[in-house]
C-alpha cells in the first residue's frame, strides 16, 4: 500500500480558503492579489490558510505556458516585457507577469516599481502584473514565485511570465520553474559569450538580442551570429529543441511575432517528444525538495531543543573552535534525535 502525505486538521485560519479559492477561480483580480499576498506571508496561520487555498485550486492549474525572462541590468527587460506582453494580449491571450525585484540586504525592502515601468501593459484588462521582493532567496526569483504562478493559472491566465531580478549569471532558478527560458542580451555582449559554456546562456531555450534598431542594428546582428556559432558547440538540454537566437527591438516593437512563433514551435516540439510533461514532473519534484530544505532550516531554527545548541555552536564556529560541518551535524542530530 502506498503511503500518502498526512494532512493536518483544518483550523480556523483555513476557513477563508474556500471562499477565496472560488473568487480566484472566478477570475477576480483583487482576490488573486489577496491570494498571492496570503501565500507570501510567513505567519503560521496564514501558511495554513495558504496550503488549503493551493490544494483547492491545484486541479485547475497546469494549462498555461510558463516563460522565464532574464538578462543583465540595462538590457531592457521591462521595455521588452511590456512590448511583448502587449503583443501577446492582442492575440487573445491572458498574461500574468510575476516580476521579482531585488531586496536590500540592509533594510530588506524593495522598490517594486514594475507597474510603473510597464504602464501600458498594467492598464490592460487581460494582463496582471505582480511585483514581489526577492528577499533572501537566491537565483533571481522570490520564495513563493511558484505558488503565485499556480494561482494565476487558476485565475485563467494562460501565459505566465516570470521576470527575474536581473543581476547576472547566477539567475538559474527561473529555468527550473518554467517551461521555456528566454534570455535577453544586449548588442556586443562579449562578457556573456566568454562564459557561454558554464553560465546562464547554456540554460536558455531562446536567446534574444534586444535593441536591434538604429545605429545598433548591425552590431545586434553580429552579436546574434556570434551566439549562434557558440551555441553550436553546446549540447541541447532536450533532443527535441535546439536553442535559437533572434534579434528584436522592444523600443520599436520589432520581432515580437517571430518570438511568439518560436515559443509555439518549442511547445509543440516538446509536447510531441514527451519532454514537456517530463519537465513538468521533474520541476514538481525539485520544488518538493526545495520546500523540504527551506522547511527543515525553519524547523531547526524554531525547535526549542536546538536554541541553546545553536547559540553555543554559532559562538564556537565564529571563534574558530568548531568546524561548521561538525556543528551543523550536531545540531541536526539534536533536533531529530539521531546518532551516527
Amino acid at each position: 500500500m502506498t503511503a500518502s502525505v498526512r494532512r493536518p486538521a483544518v483550523s480556523k485560519s483555513a476557513d477563508r480558503a474556500p471562499a477565496l479559492a472560488d473568487r480566484v477561480l472566478g477570475g477576480d483580480r483583487r482576490a488573486l492579489a489577496q491570494a498571492i499576498t496570503l501565500v507570501e506571508s510567513t505567519r503560521p496561520d496564514h501558511r495554513r490558510a495558504a496550503d488549503a487555498l493551493l490544494e483547492a485550486v491545484m486541479p485547475h492549474t497546469g494549462a498555461a505556458i510558463r516563460l522565464g525572462v532574464s538578462g543583465a541590468p540595462g538590457v531592457g527587460k521591462s521595455t521588452f516585457i511590456e512590448c511583448f506582453g502587449n503583443s501577446i494580449v492582442t492575440r487573445g491571450r491572458r498574461l500574468a507577469v510575476l516580476a521579482v525585484d531585488p531586496s536590500s540586504r540592509r533594510s530588506g525592502g524593495s522598490i517594486l516599481g514594475d507597474k510603473t515601468r510597464m504602464e501600458t501593459l498594467a492598464r490592460n484588462p487581460n494582463a496582471f502584473i505582480r511585483p514581489s521582493p526577492a528577499g533572501a532567496t537566491l537565483g533571481g526569483v522570490a520564495r513563493r514565485t511558484r505558488e503565485a504562478g499556480l494561482l494565476c493559472e487558476a485565475a485563467g491566465f494562460d501565459v505566465i511570465l516570470v521576470e527575474t531580478v536581473g543581476v547576472g549569471q547566477s539567475e538559474t532558478a527561473v529555468a527550473e520553474m518554467t517551461d521555456m527560458f528566454l534570455l535577453l542580451l544586449a548588442p556586443g555582449g562579449g562578457d556573456e559569450l566568454q562564459g557561454v559554456k558554464r553560465g546562464i546562456v547554456e540554460l536558455a531555450d531562446l536567446l534574444l538580442v534586444n535593441k536591434a534598431d538604429g545605429a545598433l542594428r548591425e552590431q545586434a546582428d553580429r552579436t546574434a551570429g556570434d551566439y549562434r556559432n557558440a551555441l553550436a558547440l553546446l549540447r541541447p538540454s532536450v533532443a527535441a529543441w535546439t536553442p535559437q537566437v533572434l534579434t528584436c527591438s522592444a523600443l520599436a516593437g520589432d520581432g515580437m511575432a517571430a518570438i511568439w512563433d518560436r515559443i509555439e514551435a518549442y511547445r509543440a516540439a516538446l509536447r510531441e517528444s514527451g519532454d514537456w510533461a517530463a519537465r513538468r514532473r521533474a520541476q514538481a519534484l525539485d520544488w518538493l525538495w526545495s520546500e523540504l530544505g527551506e522547511g527543515l532550516i525553519e524547523a531547526v531554527r524554531s525547535a526549542p531543543r536546538a536554541r541553546p545548541l545553536l547559540e553555543a555552536a554559532q559562538a564556537e564556529v565564529r571563534d574558530g573552535v568548531l568546524p561548521p560541518a561538525v556543528a551543523a551535524r550536531r545540531i541536526v542530530q539534536a533536533v531529530f534525535q539521531t546518532e551516527d
